[in-house]
């Protein structure tokens, strides 16, 4: 059995990591990010696949790394803040497939997302750049219809909306 290549971070190289997009779906966390408006933050991807639709922040799931802990370092990396699973709340599974993917226009991508909502307070001039190049506050009914946001995040409006409801009871 051929082993595969992994990076010192233990991340698999690119190659390795290529032949994985192709054949199995990935597993990843969104984040529905909303301030004390009920706004969402939004970041415009500069990366494939989504390349430039705003799309809300999140990230793979790494091997043996717990849902808890990739939480914790995907809005590290995204928001620059840490934030605890535990003061998140579930909005669902959800499904993404991508025409294209990080390494190719016509590799296709298949995510499956657990997806949840949370409250924070940021200021937009300070997130990290490395996976969006831009951000903004979009409130919920605006991103619903704005053909710039991303189908995928725009999906999560049901569950986020039902959520909001629900806490207003």
């Amino acid at each position: 059995m051929n082993e595969l290549q992994t990076t010192e971070k233990g991340w698999l190289s690119d190659d390795a990591f290529g032949q994985v997009v192709a054949n199995t779906p990935l597993v990843s966390l969104d984040f529905v990010v909303t301030n004390p408006l009920g706004e969402w933050l939004l970041g415009q991807r500069q990366n494939r696949p989504a390349q430039g639709y705003w799309f809300v922040p999140g990230g793979r799931v790494r091997k043996n790394e717990t849902l808890t802990a990739a939480a914790w370092r995907l809005t590290a990396n995204e928001l620059g803040r840490p934030q605890s699973l535990a003061n998140m709340s579930f909005l669902g599974v959800y499904e993404h497939f991508y025409a294209d993917s990080m390494f190719a226009s016509d590799l296709t991508t298949h995510y499956v997302v657990l997806a949840y909502q949370f409250g924070l307070s940021l200021e937009l001039d300070s997130l990290p750049r490395h996976q969006h190049n831009r951000y903004r506050w979009w409130a919920p009914q605006i991103n619903c219809e704005h053909a710039s946001v991303h189908p995928n995040t725009r999906a999560y409006l049901p569950a986020v909306s039902a959520l909001t409801s629900t806490s207003l009871v």
